[in-house]
């Protein structure tokens, strides 16, 4: 009678180890696609309103470039519209340009090939990013697939200058140890190589103020 009784019992068990078998079977085919092996972003898109706010704030932009930079300038939404001859002058010009989130997205979308790959998010005093890196078919194991990388980067503006600092870059949600991204995390690369003549030190010396709040940048550039 025990065995009877018993029997039942060991095929309800045995069921649910293989529904849950099945159901983490799933669960883990999910995660591989869409997080450990993503395809794409969708790309930001804006409205024509929105275009032609993005558009004045390019052109602003690039009136403080050097001419000689013009081939890295951004592209306006609008930039294929037929220019009017004025004379240049800096009167009254504005020196504060300000990125929404949404604008520096589409922004990435027009005027690179990381429209699908890239995508950057804004808080306070800090700049995300998630980025997708096909690898190579060849690649050892993971050749063919999609590596998902994030990374954090601080940017401030302390003391009279400005402030960029790597917060962290993760692998698959994985933190990576300071020493494999060569001990720069949590350095403030303004003050470590600013004293130089190089890149840094121009940034730093053509920035009046940065600052970052939720789904905003603010930068003001020096006359």
């Amino acid at each position: 009678m025990s065995q009877r009784k018993n029997g039942p019992g060991w095929i309800k068990v045995l069921g649910i180890i293989v529904g849950a078998g099945i159901l983490a079977s799933i669960l883990v085919i999910l995660a591989l696609k869409f997080y450990i092996f993503p395809t794409s972003f969708t790309p930001v898109t804006l409205s024509a309103k929105e275009e032609k706010v993005l558009e004045k704030k390019i052109e602003r932009l690039n009136a403080f470039l050097p001419s000689d930079s013009s081939k890295d300038r951004p592209e306006s939404p609008r930039s294929n519209a037929p220019l009017e001859p004025e004379a240049y002058s800096e009167e009254g010009a504005k020196r504060e340009i300000e990125f929404t989130e949404k604008e520096f997205n589409a922004l990435i979308a027009k005027n690179t090939d990381l429209a699908n790959k890239l995508a950057v998010d804004f808080s306070g005093d800090l700049a995300s990013l998630k980025l997708l890196v096909p690898l190579d078919p060849d690649f050892p194991v993971l050749g063919g697939k999609t590596l998902k990388v994030a990374a954090g980067v601080e940017l401030a503006y302390t003391d009279g200058k400005p402030v960029v600092k790597l917060r962290g870059v993760s692998l698959w949600g994985v933190p990576l140890p300071n020493a494999w991204l060569g001990n720069m995390k949590n350095v403030d690369l303004i003050r470590e190589y600013g004293n130089d003549k190089g890149f840094w030190h121009g940034f730093a010396e053509g920035i009046d103020s940065i600052k970052v709040e939720e789904g905003i940048l603010k930068i003001k550039l020096k006359p």
